[in-house]
């Protein structure tokens, strides 16, 4: 045997590692919950309310309270049919206990216990107790109260019943491991309650309550907000809507069963640009569409150019109409529900279930066609906005068309103000939107020219929530982008289409300065890639750099803070115990007053800079803000800086 082999012989039967019930779920968490950061955080949230939403599917729940404790626990209660607790035959003991500590338990298996879930894999509410230091279960059922309690998915005692009730459900408090979730363990009240608003416009008639505990308003009462949707998909739309002008009075509203499978939508036209589908599939959304989607685009396209056709109103169009132009200013949701959904994509939230695809098809046909028979008038304006789509569309591709002729001409085709990175594998590379030619030169100096790229940009980009697309592709400022980062907007199978494998860099970070002028430039940069390189986004590619806001210095030593705290803190550190020597602030107005060696140490050097990654929680609810605060009407936008107001940074 060669002594390669012979060391291998430590390797034997006792160093297979068996993890029992949920200690795979501790010692990967990831795997089950996405990430231990954020996200993963308030994915344990719907992990327990998806548990109690399918009771509404089924039938037996109607009430949904979310509380956030002061010590940011979480209780979930719902006056559905409560979990069983009677002894399972298999396990040996009660099956709430079985629910809570093992993986791939419950009732979403049995399809006469439920038709349709979101939680398909039975592993929600056992890996919220996993990765919970402690969690308390309560089931009101049959007249009776039963309890368990858990300390790391463990439970402290057998399930016992406690007392007697008149009530029905379930009632589930948790404490998020701060040992797993070493990132943050506070959750967010905006980012629960667009979650929980979502959950009540896609499934009617159920209320869902949020209540946070940590924050007391003026009479003395606990922040709270209510959710309830009587018109479910239609009032959806409305708020999407909310800060655009629509050219029809009400949503298009399609419900009902096509082979088998339950279809709701409700499309709205307005006076915008883009395209707005948000999809759904149990509860899911599905930001990467999928059949379902795909079936919406066919029936709509199929029954809009049939009636426009026969009714002669694109009788003197030269153009060819495309599936594009069927869709521009359209806002529209779709939900379908299946029983055994397939998963597929990127970020497996793309439907791949063939047959989903027919039964939205003929849905949206059959009611489309008769809602254009019955308004001619709105479905006049509706073709009109299609025609003047087609139109924009023909200057955008001539537009286009320009600016990938320029590239072609102009040698390497990138702009001239770019200075690029001698590494060409996307993967590594880095390109910078830097505020300003001032802040770019010093970027340019300070960077590591291996790796990262600067670009430049002079001013404000335009707005492209209020641009036609052909504006868009002639501003200098977005022409730059385009052609710096390598990409181009296409059409796969009549839809818009990033050629992503044409990417330059995986990673792009927006650096503005930390004033108001800089946070606006951010939202517009942001805004551009949210409607037209969403993609970008959803593949984590975009970042926002975080440089410091002030230097703290005396003598020779010196510290950078980001907020007030920190600067605070640094003086007290640097003025020493009874010292009264002078400590000098300086406050950053901007990056142009940091030198390169500032620059690399602060916001450029991957060792010490902090990036803050662009992630979209929320699809339709990052679609309302953006058309809220980018758009024309005024009073909403006030109304949000208001209520937000404490979370503003102000630049006096």
């Amino acid at each position: 045997m060669n002594d390669e082999l012979s060391n291998r012989s430590d390797y034997s039967a006792d160093n297979i590692q068996v993890l029992e019930g949920l200690e795979a779920v501790r010692k990967r968490p990831a795997m089950y919950i996405g990430d231990t950061g954020i996200k993963g955080l308030h994915h344990l949230v719907w992990e327990v309310v998806d548990n109690s939403i399918d009771e509404a599917l089924a039938g037996h729940c109607t009430d949904i309270n979310v509380t956030v404790h002061t010590n940011n626990s979480i209780t979930v209660e719902d006056n559905g049919r409560g979990i069983p607790t009677g002894m399972h035959a298999k396990e040996k003991k009660s099956a709430l206990e079985v629910v809570m500590t093992v993986l791939h338990a419950g009732g979403k298996f049995d399809k006469d216990s439920y038709k349709v879930s979101g939680g398909l894999h039975g592993v929600g509410v056992s890996c919220v107790n996993a990765l919970s230091t402690h969690l308390k279960v309560l089931v009101h059922l049959d007249g009776k109260i039963f309890t368990q309690e858990y300390e790391c998915g463990k439970p402290m005692f057998d399930v016992k019943e406690i007392g007697t009730t008149d009530k029905r459900g379930t009632t589930v408090t948790f404490l998020p491991d701060p040992s797993i979730f070493t990132q943050t363990t506070e959750y967010r009240f905006d980012t629960l309650a667009a979650r929980l608003r979502e959950l009540a416009y896609l499934n009617k008639g159920i209320r869902l309550t949020l209540t946070d505990e940590r924050e007391i308003q003026e009479d003395g009462s606990f922040v709270n907000e209510s959710f309830h949707s009587e018109g479910g998909l239609r009032e959806f739309v409305k708020y999407l809507d909310g800060t655009r002008e629509s050219i029809i009075p009400e949503p298009i509203y399609v419900e009902g069963i096509k082979q088998g499978i339950p279809v709701e939508l409700a499309l709205q036209y307005n006076n915008t640009y883009t395209e707005n589908v948000h999809s759904y599939v149990n509860n899911i959304n599905t930001i990467e569409g999928g059949t379902h989607v795909a079936g919406f685009r066919r029936g709509l396209t199929r029954t809009l150019k049939a009636y426009a056709e026969k009714s002669g109103l694109l009788k003197n169009l030269k153009i060819e109409i495309t599936g594009d132009d069927f869709r521009e200013g359209l806002t529209a949701v779709i939900s379908v529900k299946v029983q055994e959904p397939q998963f597929e994509g990127q970020t497996k939230t793309k439907l791949g279930n063939n047959e989903v695809m027919g039964a939205v098809d003929v849905a949206v046909g059959e009611i489309l066609n008769n809602y254009l028979e019955e308004n001619p008038k709105e479905a006049k304006l509706i073709v009109g906005k299609v025609v003047l789509a087609a139109q924009a569309r023909a200057a955008a591709r001539k537009a286009r068309e320009m600016v990938q002729r320029k590239s072609v001409m102009g040698g390497s085709g990138l702009p001239g103000k770019l200075a690029d990175c001698a590494n060409n594998d996307p993967k590594l590379c880095e390109l910078y939107l830097v505020e300003g030619d001032s802040a770019g030169g010093t970027a340019k100096q300070g960077r590591d020219r291996n790796f990262q790229a600067i670009l430049p940009l002079k001013g404000k980009i335009l707005n492209v929530e209020k641009a036609m697309e052909h504006k868009i592709y002639e501003n200098d400022e977005i022409k730059n982008m385009f052609t710096a980062l390598g990409v181009s907007i296409g059409t796969q199978e009549d839809v818009k289409a990033l050629n992503l494998e044409k990417l330059r860099y995986h990673k792009i970070v927006i650096m503005t300065d930390a004033d108001i002028d800089g946070s606006h430039i951010t939202t517009l940069i942001l805004t551009f890639f949210f409607r037209y390189m969403k993609e970008l986004i959803e593949y984590g590619y975009i970042y926002i750099a975080n440089p410091p806001l002030y230097l703290v210095k005396k003598g020779k030593e010196q510290t950078y803070a980001w907020n007030d705290n920190q600067r605070d803190i640094a003086i007290q550190q640097l003025k020493g115990a009874g010292k009264e020597d002078s400590v000098h602030v300086q406050r950053y107005k901007g990056l142009g007053e940091m030198n390169a060696e500032q620059l690399w140490e602060t916001t450029l050097n991957p060792a010490t800079r902090t990036l803050r990654q662009v992630s979209i929680e929320n699809a339709a609810e990052c679609d309302h803000i953006f058309s809220m605060l980018m758009g024309d009407e005024v009073a909403p936008r006030r109304d949000f800086i208001e209520k937000n107001a404490k979370y503003a940074k102000i630049d006096v």
